[in-house]
């Protein structure tokens, strides 16, 4: 409102999915539907020239009963015979230029069985097409994936007591001919792992009906599944008042699922009162200014639950909203309609140069590592220290090279990109990419003025203290986030020990930064030859963070300028083997050395995909409270930092390789692709 808009609508969709009381409900093959639907949809993942790794096994199971799980089962059943064709004809291409002795290295041996299936299917996949194109017929998938362990979904109830059946059943009819299954009255209680730690099955107990109610039996079931989807409803999208307590009031009769509180209109106004039994309330509790916020679909709890209710809630609010400017409107003659014109061209296009994004420059650092500067000034200026944002180039302007099985998109997945430094009186800002896999491999080919898509900033920043000394402990890319975060901190009066580790000398960047905001460096690659240090307090080691961290406690580098005792707060931020080793090490080598009842905070980099806090809830991370050992899940692209005593981390490593297989063959997929780019 404080840039001119008159009114905003609040029309956000669907919130937080419900996560379901499961043991072992986060481990590799399980996913919200809400992932895999953005994924495919919105990610591209149903496209054969898309880039997007969607990695899902058969048999697969979806739990709930709306329409969103049967959504979820029939698009999981279409789009495996695209994934495992694809699959087979990116591999078949590269073992042509690499062999496939070459190919088979990539995988351990857990994704190497399910590389060896993806290859079988796709196989079958194509025998099938070929026979039904000498039939002269469709070619008939559904066998072919019933007899891999096909999809099913799963509902704690009776078929007609779902709610996609109560609501429409139609669909349900539509579902069976899909060739998917409906396997009611079973409750879920257990994901079960196999030896490398993901899903092979899940127990389910059997529930009955006995006077309108609901019960178990003590009997269980247990079926078969590599893939589990959970669609068991979500909560509405009230976010910005988690974030900005106190800005909208919320619905007091709204327990399970909190919604903001609707308020009457009338005349034009509206009054801050409840809205009348019987009557409808788009208005929220916002007023400024006589300005108002009103709000739709999956927000409001008349028009929760479908895409058809949100665009009735659209149709019947949108005359609530065109009254408050009926009588601006009214009295408005030609003169001052043209006024208005003119202002609305002049207020799009300061909204364009503010919020457009456009790439300014591309500077390699390292030989994998490159610095993205964007102007973007509405992001630069909403930076803080410890946030990212996410980075994707766009669909229509991606170059497509190949043809027919080899037909590719350069088009990114959205990338989760860390703010460097920003200018914001140029709008700029730096975001640090390590060129690791098929998406980050394409930011390099950007060119000055490219248009590229930039959301953020988001995650919570950093917390910075006042007057503390800290130790900071960066790997590789890791050291790119706590740039901004050490300048903070000394500008807070912090004393700033970095431990700056990477894998060999030429992967050091950015010396002059990380020297300008810090007291004291100590400089450690993992091998070959060493940095040299440029100011005369700071050292070089060879070795990894934990071993350059303890021959500094001992004294091996000389009288400290920052001791390690005094320090109040250690924050690592590197890869998850990297951080959980400065973990480990806090209670082992370095506990003689660190002052009792420090802060350890880690910087988590769980999967990521929507990047918009507890939407598509492919960043959950479990974290088990190491004095009580209760388990709780956290949304990490809502709060990436985290206590590192509390990370689940063998969780966290599992959830990492939720789409490995895919990602090291699409890698090796865009390096070819943009071989042939650059040659031609």
């Amino acid at each position: 409102m404080d840039m001119g808009f008159d009114h905003v609508a609040i029309a956000t969709g669907a919130g937080r999915p419900t996560l379901i009381d499961v043991k072992n409900n986060l481990i590799p093959g399980v996913r919200k539907a809400s992932d895999f639907l953005m994924a495919l949809q919105l990610g591209g993942g149903f496209k054969k020239e898309s880039l997007a790794n969607l990695q899902m096994r058969l048999p697969a199971l979806v739990i709930g009963g709306g329409l969103t799980a049967v959504d979820t089962t029939t698009e999981l059943a279409a789009y495996y015979p695209v994934q495992v064709e694809k699959f087979l004809e990116r591999w078949e291409a590269l073992a042509a230029d690499l062999t496939e002795a070459a190919l088979w290295k990539l995988y351990a041996p857990d994704e190497a069985v399910i590389a060896q299936e993806f290859i079988a299917h796709g196989r079958a996949v194509r025998a099938e097409r070929a026979r039904a194109a000498a039939a002269g017929e469709a070619p008939d998938l559904s066998p072919l994936v019933a007899s891999w362990g096909g999809v099913s979904l799963v509902y704690r109830k009776s078929m007609q007591d779902s709610p996609a059946y109560r609501l429409n059943h139609e669909e349900i009819t539509k579902f069976l001919e899909e060739g998917v299954s409906f396997i009611e009255k079973l409750a879920p209680l257990e994901c079960v792992p196999d030896s490398h730690g993901a899903l092979c099955e899940v127990v389910f107990e059997k529930v009955e009906e006995t006077a309108g109610r609901w019960h178990g039996t003590g009997e269980q079931i247990r079926l078969p599944a590599r893939t589990l989807l959970v669609a068991a409803g979500t909560s509405p999208n009230i976010t910005y008042e988690r974030e900005h307590a106190g800005t909208f009031q919320i619905d007091p009769k709204a327990r399970a699922f909190r919604s903001f509180r609707a308020v009457a209109a009338s005349d034009g106004r509206i009054t801050l009162v409840p809205v009348p039994a019987g009557e409808l309330g788009f208005f929220t509790s916002f007023e400024r200014n006589g300005r108002f916020i009103t709000f739709y679909g999956d927000n409001h709890p008349v028009y929760a639950g479908s895409v058809v209710k949100a665009m009735a809630s659209a149709k019947d609010g949108f005359p609530h909203v065109v009254a408050l400017f009926a009588r601006e409107f009214a009295s408005l003659s030609p003169e001052d309609q043209a006024t208005r014109d003119g202002a609305w061209l002049s207020f799009a296009n300061k909204l364009d140069a503010d919020l457009l994004a456009t790439v300014q420059e591309v500077v390699r650092l390292t030989p994998t590592i490159i610095e993205i500067i964007v102007r973007a000034p509405a992001a630069a200026r909403r930076f803080a220290p410890g946030q990212f944002f996410r980075l994707q180039n766009f669909e229509s302007l991606a170059p497509v090279i190949g043809s027919n099985g080899t037909r590719t998109r350069l088009h990114m997945e959205g990338l989760a990109l860390t703010g460097a430094w920003v200018d914001q009186k140029r709008g700029l800002l730096s975001l640090i990419v390590l060129e690791m896999g098929g998406s980050s491999r394409l930011c390099a080919p950007l060119r000055p003025g490219d248009p590229v898509l930039l959301m953020g900033p988001t995650g919570t920043p950093t917390e910075i203290p006042r007057g503390e000394a800290v130790v900071l402990c960066g790997g590789g890319l890791g050291n790119a986030v706590l740039f901004s975060i050490a300048r903070a901190m000394r500008d807070n009066g912090c004393r700033v020990l970095y431990f700056a580790a990477y894998r060999s000398k030429v992967d050091i960047y950015k010396m002059d930064e990380i020297e300008a905001a810090t007291d004291q460096v100590i400089w450690s690659v993992d091998d070959g030859e060493l940095p040299e240090p440029r100011r005369p307090q700071d050292r070089a080691f060879r070795g990894n963070v934990v071993q350059a961290m303890l021959a500094f406690a001992k004294g091996e580098f000389g009288p400290p300028v920052v001791p390690l005792p005094d320090c109040e707060r250690v924050i690592a931020i590197g890869s998850d083997r990297m951080m959980l080793a400065v973990r480990n090490a806090r209670h082992d080598v370095l506990r003689p050395y660190l002052r009792a009842g420090h802060v350890a905070i880690a910087s988590i980099n769980s999967p990521m995909q929507c990047m918009m806090k507890e939407v598509c809830a492919q960043c959950l991370q479990k974290q088990i409270d190491p004095v009580t050992g209760v388990e709780t899940v956290v949304f990490s692209c809502f709060n990436q930092d985290q206590p590192q005593d509390s990370v689940d981390w063998r969780n966290l490593a599992g959830r990492l390789r939720l789409n490995t297989v895919q990602e090291k063959l699409t890698d090796l997929w865009v390096r070819k692709l943009l071989g042939v780019q650059a040659g031609a």
